[in-house]
């Protein structure tokens, strides 16, 4: 049987607070297979956006080991990390992040210029990954010309372009309206049948619906994880 993509053991993050400490992520056991979507649900404070940052080594665990693709990531230094946000990771978020004055084509092509990939391998990428997301009739558009789902659906060209084994989506469909929000779930649930490994945080459950697996935080921990709407749960016994 082949090692799991992400296999994290005891993770945890804390956060210190004045005289107080927030334990934000609490001993998180947890493995994630290649080519898994995997929905990471919560209230806020529950620890589902610091686990994700972690998994994307934007943060250091104060506790416990993460290992990706094989890899022991937890204690690398800051530039072996961002080698592995560049090579390994693509990233979605809420707000987009796209520069306003490039145009679809530019902020698509924009980490592979930091990755001094060669002009003529860039534009075959970005001409893909603009396909894959049905966006390819919108390359010259700067962001102000692009509607939001457009403006979603080039943020996921962006994080693909660099073909990544693993997304992480946090929110992708947080400022979008119910018809655009289910053009961005067609686009990720494809990457997934693509083979990529996504892992989605979200409160929505309609988006949780279209994953292979959803896993549920409270307090820093997971309480629940189900599979293909099978229910297999990891009870523990919470403080408080």
């Amino acid at each position: 049987m082949a090692a799991p993509l992400i296999k994290l053991r005891g993770l945890s993050r804390d956060f210190p607070m004045g005289d107080h400490v927030v334990h934000a992520l609490r001993d998180v056991d947890l493995d994630i297979d290649q080519g898994e979507i995997t929905a990471i649900m919560g209230s806020s404070g529950s620890g589902k956006s610091t686990l994700l940052h972690l998994v994307g080594c934007l943060d250091r665990p104060t506790a416990g080991t993460y290992e990706l693709d094989g890899e022991q990531v937890s204690e690398l230094s800051p530039r072996q990390l961002a080698l592995i946000r560049r090579h390994k990771i693509g990233f979605v978020f809420q707000s987009f992040h796209l520069v306003a004055r490039l145009t679809t084509a530019q902020n698509v092509e924009l980490p592979m210029l930091f990755a001094g990939i060669a002009p003529a391998e860039r534009q075959r990428r970005v001409s893909d990954a603009l396909e894959a997301v049905a966006l390819a009739d919108r390359a010259g558009h700067r962001p102000d010309q692009l509607s939001g789902g457009q403006r979603q659906r080039a943020a996921i060209a962006r994080s693909i372009v660099g073909d990544p084994e693993l997304v992480l989506a946090d929110e992708p469909t947080g400022n979008l309206d119910t018809e655009t929000g289910e053009e961005i779930l067609h686009v990720l649930t494809s990457l997934h049948q693509r083979g990529r490994t996504v892992i989605l945080v979200t409160h929505d459950t309609h988006v949780a619906a279209c994953a292979d697996r959803i896993i549920h935080m409270q307090d820093g921990r997971v309480v629940r994880d189900e599979r293909h709407g099978k229910r297999h749960e990891e009870e523990f016994v919470l403080e408080g």
